[in-house]
């Protein structure tokens, strides 16, 4: 139990909608990552002020309060994970408490305000809540009558078709839990104390700083772009956009070429906000490059992390290489810790996700023997392919991913087999440039794949056609096959082997059988290349 517990496909849940990812609860506090990378939220145990447990529909939900921030919402716990984990807080000085659902349709109730939580009761039981974080507006309506507006988010769409936009609280004269008087009705007691907590005003609808004519690649257009204390707006002649600060995960700075605009920027905003809340974040004047101060602003008003280029440089000293991703060109940017491509479709590879990377060439003749595509593998099955990536990128590339392997703890086992077999590699010859080399094993560790051209690469090259979402998965070489069922065999066989010399084992493995040893795998290689052509068929 001091180990802590994993659980998967829990849901986040936000005004965003939810998004399903891993929780561990251990003694140090707890850690959910979104699904497929992205998103994570890590509480110390320290910062735990109080957690509940709810029984909603078809599950239960945890909720987690945090020292001066939000609760965090979690569902998707099943029935018996409620005394395992409630044991486990009380074994470390946390004693969860139960709330009920109302589901009694009634609404009519009381309003309590709990940090910046704002639940309505039915009884003694919740009917609902929502967030004073996301409220953008509160106005009186008559005297009894208080709505509270909230703040509409352009990225929400991806998740959830409806978005709560605005709620009414009608408060009469009588009531005793917001007491005032003649010229101060229960209502406008109730709005105040709203005020208060959501942190809304004259000063929250004015921009901290405005930056003008910015050019913006999606939404294309040119935008006035404004920084208010919750959110930016995107301000064009025929469109409107505008993104909750809490819904940015990470903000990336790639330079794409250089640039020599300054500009200089003043925070409209008051001394009293700027040196406490925004303390050591942000300076009241800024003077530099302006995506620098773009950038510089933006991470102090949002608090998300910013990620700039590494340690790769293309063969030109940039920091991202040409190539065309489906039917779209585009510049690859390969990161410390991810692949990123832009513009469209934008396209985030973590090296964590990565399950092999192959360097493919095309075929000798024509203008294609001059470029080579990067297919990238996840451990989920899913492909990217990179193509007609210029030939002199070549070594630069495969040096910063053979970089990346050997300075990594974790070994990426694919990634590094091409590395192993560097001595067996097959050269392709060009006149006046250094060669260009393919990892090929002679013992066809890894498969050669066909170029795209083909046999037939002498005739008339075909247009580009876009690549199908719902095309097979390509076949697998009878090297992959083999590491695929013996790996679990070797992990038995040496314990506690690491896996760089899990694949080394592999490869050795591999390269010490027989042609008659090997002709099993081969033909399941045969067998999945002619699935791959009858489904490519049947698509056609």
């Amino acid at each position: 139990m001091t180990d802590g517990h994993l659980f998967n496909n829990i849901f986040l849940g936000g005004r965003g909608g939810t998004n399903p990812g891993h929780l561990k609860i251990s003694p140090g506090g707890i850690l959910w990552k979104k699904q497929g990378g992205g998103k994570a939220v890590e509480v110390d145990r320290a910062d735990i002020l109080g957690v509940t447990w709810m029984k909603v529909p078809r599950t239960n939900q945890l909720s987690v309060l945090i020292k001066g921030g939000p609760w965090y919402k979690f569902t998707g716990f099943r029935d018996q994970d409620l005394s395992t984990l409630t044991n486990f807080f009380q074994s470390h000085g946390i004693t969860p408490e139960e709330k009920q659902l109302s589901v009694s349709g009634r609404n009519w109730g009381e309003v309590d305000l709990n940090g910046n939580m704002l639940t309505f009761l039915v009884g003694s039981k919740q009917a609902f809540e929502v967030s004073l974080a996301d409220v953008s507006q509160t106005q009186m309506q008559g005297k009894n009558d208080v709505i509270l507006e909230f703040h509409v988010d352009d990225t929400t769409g991806a998740n959830e078709k409806d978005s709560l936009m605005e709620l009414s609280f009608h408060i009469p004269n009588n009531n005793t839990q917001y007491i005032g008087d003649e010229n101060h009705p229960p209502a406008q007691v109730f709005r105040d104390l709203i005020v208060q907590k959501a942190d809304v005003g004259a000063g929250g609808e004015e921009a901290v700083v405005t930056f003008e004519g910015i050019a913006i690649l999606t939404p294309r257009g040119r935008y006035s772009v404004e920084l208010h204390l919750s959110f930016l707006r995107l301000q064009g002649q025929a469109n409107d956009f505008k993104i909750q600060y809490s819904s940015v995960v990470r903000l990336f700075l790639l330079p794409k070429f250089d640039t020599d605009f300054v500009v200089q920027s003043n925070l409209s905003m008051s001394e009293d906000l700027l040196y406490t809340k925004y303390k050591d974040k942000l300076e009241p004047s800024y003077k530099g490059l302006i995506h620098e101060v773009f950038t510089t602003i933006l991470r102090g008003l949002s608090s998300a992390k910013v990620t700039r280029p590494g340690k790769f440089r293309s063969c030109q000293d940039g920091y991202a290489v040409k190539s065309s991703l489906k039917a779209e060109d585009g510049v690859l940017y390969p990161l410390e810790k991810s692949f990123f491509f832009l513009p469209k479709p934008p396209t985030l590879i973590l090296h964590e996700e990565i399950d092999y990377v192959e360097f493919e060439r095309h075929a000798a003749g024509g203008s294609n023997m001059h470029y080579f595509d990067l297919l990238i593998r996840l451990k989920t099955e899913q492909e990217h392919l990179f193509r007609n990536i210029q030939r002199n990128e070549y070594h630069n590339l495969f040096d910063f991913i053979r970089m990346k392997i050997s300075s990594s703890g974790r070994m990426m086992e694919v990634l590094l087999l091409m590395i192993l077999e560097r001595k067996n590699l097959m050269p392709v010859k060009n006149p006046g440039k250094k060669d260009f080399k393919r990892e090929v094993s002679s013992s066809k560790a890894v498969t050669k794949r066909k170029s795209r051209d083909g046999e037939e690469s002498q005739k008339k090259r075909k247009p580009k056609k876009k690549k199908d979402p719902n095309a097979p998965k390509r076949s697998k070489s009878a090297y992959v096959i083999f590491s695929q069922m013996e790996r679990e065999n070797v992990k038995k066989s040496n314990p506690g082997i690491v896996f760089g010399e899990i694949t080394k084992a592999l490869a050795d493995k591999w390269n010490a059988m027989s042609a008659e040893e090997k002709e099993p795998y081969e033909e399941m290689a045969r067998d999945d290349k002619q699935r791959y052509k009858s489904q490519v068929q049947l698509i056609i």
